[in-house]
């Protein structure tokens, strides 16, 4: 049977490995950096369904971590939308989600190699899944915190401010994970501080006073930049899965979905070129028409919405369909579901 190389241990990369390994395909896996480690992200997963679990062989890996069945949009310090998820959302933390993967991968027998950065080369058997393609420059930061003792944290949490936005998601241990994005300028302070002038400059500071008040984890603290929404560019002949293939912004709450439905559609055309039953040209063929036919509106709902929510006329709009409940929430969560 052929081996498949697998690039990038985050969601797509090392669910599908684990996948691949359940189907006795010898897999090698190559992670940049170390287990485990926090990552800038929503830390909750809204979209993928049990069945995408379970086809991956994961589900129980999830066992016990808060499911999240309301949300609750803010406008500055004004809730302006609550209600109930169609489906509930399960939150958990990268650093406890990443090892768990990581282990299973190891005890199906995969070859993991940590430490081991890989240039970016297109090769039969290759998947690329080493996140976002690195820009220049950026419009964006992106910047994260766990925040424990916040007692007034109900269900899913999102926070317009006048350029940006930040969510809330409770995951283990009674932490709240806050996951913000922002334009990227000079905001001044470093670490938290940074965070608390990213949220107060941005009309947030009702939020900021907030998060300061429960009792926020120095050591969970991340930020990222040099990033786009989209298509990631990337050469012709590499087959790339997860953010190394497209980011949907995160107010979607779609970023770990994608992840796991990206690997779940490589797990059978990659199985098949293992066992010889296919070449390689017609895995490059098969995987990207399916992640175009599973991800394109989802992914031009997301770039339609985004300005509004950073737009002074946007937030107004978006309020003042929320208030007069208008707001097609519940149509909107199925496109891009």
């Amino acid at each position: 049977m052929k081996e498949v190389t697998i690039v990038g241990g985050g969601l797509a990369g090392l669910s599908l490995g684990i996948a691949l390994r359940r189907a006795r395909v010898p897999v090698i896996l190559h992670e940049a950096g170390q287990y485990p480690r926090h990552r800038v992200c929503g830390e909750f997963i809204n979209g993928a369904g049990e069945e995408t679990l379970t086809r991956l062989g994961i589900t129980d890996l999830f066992s016990g971590v808060p499911l999240h069945e309301e949300t609750r949009w803010f406008l500055g310090g004004e809730r302006i939308y609550g209600g109930r998820l169609e489906r509930p959302a399960l939150g958990v933390s990268r650093r406890r989600l990443d090892l768990d993967l990581a282990t299973r991968f190891q005890e199906l027998g995969g070859q993991l190699h940590t430490g081991s950065r890989q240039k970016e080369e297109v090769r039969e058997g290759c998947v690329w899944t080493a996140g976002r393609k690195m820009e220049r420059s950026s419009r964006w930061i992106g910047l994260k915190v766990h925040v424990r003792k916040l007692t007034d944290q109900r269900g899913l949490e999102m926070h317009l401010g006048r350029h940006g936005y930040a969510g809330l998601a409770p995951v283990e241990d009674g932490r709240v994970n806050v996951c913000g994005l922002f334009p990227n300028r000079r905001y001044g302070g470093r670490g938290l501080e940074l965070l608390w002038n990213c949220l107060a400059e941005n009309g947030l500071e009702d939020l900021a006073g907030r998060l300061r008040g429960g009792d926020p984890d120095t050591g969970s603290f991340l930020g990222v930049s040099a990033f786009s929404f989209g298509l990631q560019a990337g050469s012709g002949g590499l087959l790339t899965l997860g953010d190394a293939e497209s980011m949907i912004p995160p107010f979607t709450g779609n970023g770990m979905s994608m992840a796991f439905e990206a690997a779940e559609i490589a797990v059978d055309p990659l199985r098949r070129y293992a066992g010889g039953t296919v070449c390689w040209m017609e895995v490059l063929r098969d995987i990207r028409g399916s992640l175009r036919k599973r991800f394109r509106r989802r992914l031009f709902t997301a770039r339609v919405l985004h300005p509004l929510l950073l737009t002074k006329s946007g937030r107004f709009l978006l309020a003042g369909a929320a208030r007069s409940g208008l707001l097609p929430f519940r149509t909107l969560s199925r496109i891009l579901r």
